[in-house]
């Protein structure tokens, strides 16, 4: 859930989810030995300029990996006998899920976001989904649903950079930026400068708390 406003108890500042991406990223390297073939697709809202950031972050990961190993990064187009000097850039593109969502009833009518896939194939690729909080995995799975529409993946794995808890779906995320346990009154806010925030910042608010307050103004 990504908003504007950042009222409430602050879990993440700006430096804590960068390192968080960054942790992440070194974490994508590593499960994958490299990125070759990697694509990052961001779930509208708060997903979106997350995946750019840590596409971002990859490019800096790879960097430094191959400043430790004396070579040099290799593009994720290219063979590990063409090497380059630029700064790896990782694919990444946007994944809307709105009519594959089991809400669609019960909210407001969603406007459906655009999808982009970078070089418009799957097949054969490693797709990282990317969203700001995990919390129920209704998402998620409207993500797979949305994925399997446009093609077949060599694998699908999740990050994301809040994991609550109270999963009502059998998913987990492979990468976590921040295990956060809450009440079911409390929901948490990822709120990021690309969505109109003035700083970025996760907080948890009490809902439950607010609504009592709201009803005795």
């Amino acid at each position: 859930m990504a908003e504007h406003q950042s009222t409430g108890k602050q879990i993440l500042g700006a430096a804590e989810i960068k390192r968080s991406l960054v942790r992440i990223a070194h974490e994508v390297v590593e499960r994958n030995r490299g990125v070759d073939d990697v694509i990052l697709l961001g779930i509208p809202s708060g997903g979106v300029p997350l995946a750019r950031r840590l596409g971002e972050a990859l490019s800096i990961a790879l960097a430094e990996d191959a400043a430790l190993t004396g070579s040099r990064p290799v593009a994720p187009s290219a063979s590990a006998s063409t090497p380059v000097s630029a700064p790896t850039s990782v694919p990444v593109g946007t994944l809307d899920i709105t009519m594959f969502r089991d809400d669609l009833g019960r909210h407001p009518i969603r406007v459906p976001q655009p999808t982009f896939i970078p070089g418009d194939t799957l097949e054969g690729r490693t797709v990282v989904l990317v969203d700001d909080v995990l919390y129920s995995g209704r998402t998620i799975r409207a993500a797979l649903d949305a994925l399997g529409s446009i093609g077949r993946a060599r694998a699908v794995q999740l990050a994301v950079l809040v994991d609550r808890g109270h999963r009502e779906l059998p998913i987990r995320a492979d990468y976590v930026g921040k295990n956060l346990p809450t009440s079911r009154t409390e929901t948490v806010v990822v709120s990021l400068t690309e969505l109109g925030a003035p700083a970025d910042a996760v907080t948890i608010h009490d809902v439950t708390g607010a609504r009592d307050e709201e009803a005795a103004r």
